[in-house]
């Protein structure tokens, strides 16, 4: 229930920029075939939509609904034996991993983590120059290679299965310092907004399209 629940709210986390969650959507659920294909087709129909500048937003209700599904359906295929645990988080991790060390790293910070804020690395990249259409391809890259990895993963031996687990974990390592040495992670956090106009209105870039109606920027 929980793991159901933390994969529901962290869709919705990290719906800050055009493309990001319909994306994930896309690469998440075509890796778990065909207990998520009406999902994985809907959202790319969405994505013709959502690619920015976007005309089409998802909002609370999709980003939280299609969350919802990620954990169920695979938490659902992992008690029936369709799949091992690693391949649903593999698949999803390019959410999973941001909005999980992000809420631990203000967890250690003691911040206050039920208030809004902007230290996404998504949101980092965005304050730190980066278009939402840029940023939204380069995500696209790595749920690609992330459900890819997840699906070549599963034909093999288990020492292979945790090489490529491995690898995956030391590249997001690698990314994260990589953000944080170009784009820090200002502590305390709540003038971010102020001091960058651009992520007003949910995190918009100036280039994006109008607000967002409805989502909202959380742990």
């Amino acid at each position: 229930v929980a793991a159901i629940a933390w994969m529901a709210n962290l869709f919705n986390f990290m719906d800050g920029a055009d493309g990001l969650a319909g994306g994930m959507a896309v690469a998440g659920f075509a890796t778990l075939a065909w207990p998520a294909a009406p999902a994985a087709h809907a959202s790319l129909a969405f994505l013709v939509f959502n690619f920015p500048p976007a005309s089409l937003f998802m909002g609370d209700a999709g980003s939280v609904a299609l969350g919802f599904l990620a954990g169920a359906i695979g938490w659902e295929g992992v008690a029936r034996g369709l799949w091992p645990a690693w391949l649903p988080l593999l698949a999803f991790s390019p959410f999973i991993v941001d909005a999980t060390v992000t809420l631990l790293r203000r967890v250690a910070a003691r911040e206050p983590v039920w208030k809004a804020h902007r230290t996404h690395y998504y949101q980092r990249l965005v304050t730190g120059g980066w278009s939402h259409r840029r940023l939204a391809l380069a995500a696209w890259a790595l749920m690609a290679a992330a459900a890819a990895s997840a699906l070549v993963a599963r034909g093999e031996s288990a020492g292979r299965q945790s090489a490529i687990l491995a690898a995956w974990v030391l590249a997001y390592f690698a990314i994260g310092v990589a953000i944080d040495r170009r784009h820090p992670r200002a502590p305390g956090e709540p003038g971010a907004a102020t001091q960058h106009p651009e992520l007003q209105n949910n995190n918009r870039a100036p280039n994006a399209a109008a607000p967002r109606p409805g989502s909202r920027s959380t742990p």
